[in-house]
């Protein structure tokens, strides 16, 4: 899945921040940011811009927590919604299952989820206080199909038209 890489927006005109120094971390990401690029629904978007502090409850300290993505959504009543988006595979969207043993991976799997859960958390709240909406997206929601121009959309978390 990881392929940090730089993406050229087709339309940098939706996206609100420097279109020429846009990095993506993963595939998935790369995929996420060119349906949005792609997509009409989409007003504006920032990959990686939006920044929410949280607390670590592995240290105890403040940190950055750097939001996948921000987008803007035009939505099928003609109403701007605001998503902030993380990209994440569903195996760490729950706490690891022990097997029996408390090998390093598991422990690294269970501090992470920890420290996950805490950015999360920030991230709705922050979402919350300004009216926008957090999600987490995985590989069952990544579905996108591009067939002749036609849009297909399999986000369950977001309500959005699609091309007639």
């Amino acid at each position: 899945m990881f392929h940090k890489r730089k993406y050229t927006p087709i339309n940098p005109s939706k996206y609100d921040g420097n279109p020429t120094n846009i990095i993506m971390r993963s595939s998935w990401e790369t995929r996420f940011a060119t349906w949005c690029d792609r997509s009409d629904h989409v007003v504006k978007w920032k990959s990686e811009e939006t920044v929410v502090p949280y607390r670590s409850p592995i240290d105890n300290n403040i940190h950055r927590y750097f939001i996948d993505f921000t987008i803007q959504i035009r939505d099928k009543h003609d109403q701007l919604n605001t998503y902030l988006v993380e990209i994440k595979p569903k195996v760490q969207c729950s706490p690891p299952k022990f097997k029996g043993r408390r090998t390093k991976r598991y422990l690294a799997e269970q501090k992470a989820f920890i420290v996950n859960s805490a950015k999360w958390k920030a991230a709705e709240q922050y979402a919350l206080d300004r009216g926008q909406r957090f999600i987490i997206i995985n590989e069952d929601d990544l579905g996108l199909t591009w067939k002749t121009g036609i849009e297909t959309v399999s986000y369950t978390h977001l309500t959005l038209p699609t091309k007639a």
